[in-house]
């Protein structure tokens, strides 16, 4: 019998550390982002990032941190899930020159450290402090130790920080991407830089800036307001809202709250995803002593309450698409019931949808649904009598169906099931018949028809997750910019989502996956491209479609491991086309034409169209789209439901 050795320990696999660490090993921007912090937590003003062109080159971070002693090295660095908080607290450690200062400190769990993993196996830590340079080459090891010292000078020198060094063996950093990314993420604060080969961002240069503006307040004082998405490197949430600047420094913490004025409900989503930075040179006398907030003046009330009223504006524009495709989503829903009610009751609908978006922005889609479904309840219960007169009308056949449909369903999800399939039927129908007629303007008609149905394309495509995605657009945009036509696309619901290009028009849509950094990233993307009049596509069509991709992938416009499926629908297909192709594994390009869009919508619904045939031979295509779409203006409404 084997016997097993007493007192023995656990062992480490080779490369167990990196193995471990998740994103923060395999994703540069985390990992940078996180090295970043570091120095951060270190008191230092300044990081000094420098990347190389190609693998094998070094990459190095340097810091004006506090830096470490020998034995503080040995004690933090060296110590698996180094518990900062109860060590250090949650507040920076500065150097003795910046006494007064004050900020919280990232670090919690002591995995930071370890992000040079990302880049190779073995890195160097060179860190002053006390008039003392230690430098120590760290690499991952196995057996008793995950990663060992494996060498260690020091020397006198003056000064504190710390240098961080790596011959890059893998994950070779983008400098572009990484400076968009880092600059948002610590932008909150003029006290500290980050450069990148020697450039860092101004904030009027931000690829994330959003809006930028004077703001006056008082007697002739005046403000300088940005606002920045920082979504792409914002690990928490905790220096999202409004970061004040008087004279280049930061008053108090940033947030969503000052002084009692609430200028944006940092518990949504949207909130999370944006900073806004304001300067000023007008409120010195102002500013406490300390700094950590302001005076309570007539002057400090007049330049919040300004800076509320742009925060305000800029979110009400920035949510307005929103508002319009949650307002949409809710009405489609629930078109059927309420073109059921008398025309009064159909505009106390509207305008309670209308005030209840414009006042929560953020509200999701299925609260505003069973909000509106009360409302529609309590005008039914108006119009009782019309419901009996209906029903004292019908056939002894039609109440022995009635019967039995109400004995296996409820009214609700019985009209649920049949709202959605008279959706899908007037659709198939509408391209069907659109489609086939040449006098209809395929741009303003057939892409938003076919946008609405992208379960046409595919089961996988049947899902809500496929939405709208701004940095997809912004991606479109200037992929597309060659292309695109001269004037704006003038669809009812002004979609900015559809780019109008020479010859077609063309939209995406993304569904978004959550990584271990808790960031969302798009995953997959869906293209459609559709050619104008009776066009053929060509195989010229097709290998621009290709070459679209192949730029979205190299642009660096857009994170995540993406795979696309890109569709270019016409009226007919050149017999010369291959229709369908692979690029790699990350795209799909396949051409298709609106009858197999309406074969395949006849082969999923059962082929109920054959059989209900009737129900829509005399509604015109014109009004079969007006239905679907159900726009959300008010004045589509009264004529919708009338």
């Amino acid at each position: 019998m084997k016997k097993t050795r007493v007192g023995q320990g656990c062992l480490f696999e080779q490369d167990f550390l990196r193995r471990t660490l998740g994103a923060i090993a395999n994703s540069p921007e985390i990992a940078l982002t996180e090295l970043v912090a570091n120095a951060w937590d270190a008191g230092s003003t300044k990081v000094e990032i420098v990347l190389p062109d190609e693998p094998g080159s070094l990459l190095t971070i340097r810091d004006d941190g506090t830096g470490m002693t020998s034995q503080e090295f040995q004690q933090k660095w060296m110590t698996l899930g180094y518990d900062r908080v109860r060590n250090q607290g949650r507040l920076a450690e500065f150097p003795p020159g910046r006494k007064g200062w004050k900020r919280p400190a990232y670090g919690r769990n002591g995995v930071g450290r370890h992000a040079m993993l990302c880049f190779a196996s073995e890195y160097e830590v060179a860190t002053k402090k006390g008039g003392v340079e230690s430098t120590f080459a760290v690499e991952t090891a196995s057996g008793k130790d995950p990663f060992r010292i494996i060498r260690e000078d020091s020397r006198r020198v003056a000064g504190h920080g710390t240098q961080l060094r790596a011959t890059v063996a893998r994950n070779l950093p983008s400098p572009d991407h990484v400076a968009t990314v880092l600059s948002a993420r610590f932008l909150h604060d003029p006290q500290f830089t980050v450069s990148v080969n020697g450039q860092s961002i101004p904030l009027a240069d931000h690829r994330g800036l959003v809006n930028e503006k004077i703001l006056p307040f008082g007697n002739g004082c005046s403000a300088h307001a940005f606002f920045v998405d920082s979504t792409r490197a914002a690990r928490t949430t905790q220096h999202q809202g409004v970061a004040f600047w008087v004279g280049g420094r930061l008053v108090g913490e940033p947030g969503w709250v000052a002084q009692g004025k609430v200028f944006m409900d940092g518990r949504t989503r949207i909130a999370k995803r944006y900073t806004v930075i304001v300067k000023s040179e007008d409120l010195f006398d102002d500013v406490s002593p300390d700094w950590t907030e302001f005076k309570r003046s007539e002057r400090v009330e007049a330049f919040l309450n300004a800076v509320a009223d742009y925060v305000q504006e800029v979110f009400l524009e920035i949510s307005q698409e929103r508002i319009q495709d949650t307002t949409a989503s809710v009405l489609r829903e629930h078109v059927s019931e309420i073109r059921d009610l008398r025309p009064s009751a159909k505009m106390e609908v509207v305008d309670f949808i209308e005030s209840v978006t414009k006042s929560q922005p953020t509200i999701q889609p299925d609260s505003l649904s069973a909000a509106v479904r009360g409302v529609i309840d309590l005008e039914k219960t108006r119009t009782g009598a019309a419901l009996l007169e209906k029903i004292a009308r019908l056939s002894d056949e039609d109440v022995a169906g009635l019967d039995r449909l109400l004995g296996e369903w409820t009214v609700r999800d019985a009209l649920t099931v049949l709202d959605e399939l008279d959706r899908r039927l007037r659709a198939a129908e509408a391209i069907e018949k659109l489609s086939a007629d040449k006098k209809v303007d395929e741009l303003h008609a057939l892409h938003p028809l076919v946008t609405e149905s992208k379960w046409l394309f595919g089961l996988e495509f049947d899902t809500p997750e496929y939405v709208s995605n701004a940095s997809l657009t912004r991606a479109m945009k200037e992929i597309f910019k060659k292309r695109l036509a001269g004037g704006e696309f003038a669809n009812p619901r002004k979609r900015t989502d559809i780019l109008v290009l020479g010859d077609a028009t063309v939209s995406g849509f993304a569904t978004e996956a959550f990584e271990e950094s808790a960031l969302p990233k798009m995953s997959n993307v869906l293209l459609l491209e559709l050619k104008r009049g009776g066009a053929e596509i060509s195989r010229e069509h097709m290998n621009q479609a290709a070459n679209y991709v192949q730029d979205f992938l190299g642009s660096g416009l857009m994170e995540g491991t993406l795979h696309f499926r890109v569709f270019v629908i016409g009226h007919t297909i050149s017999a010369k086309v291959q229709r369908q192709f692979k690029i790699a594994e990350r795209a799909e390009i396949e051409a298709a034409t609106y009858g197999q869009l309406v074969s395949q919508a006849n082969r999923r619904l059962f082929r109920l169209r054959d059989r209900l045939t009737s129900r829509y031979e005399e509604v015109t295509g014109s009004e079969l789209l007006d239905r679907i779409l159900a726009e959300p203006e008010q004045e589509r409404l009264k004529n919708l439901f009338q």
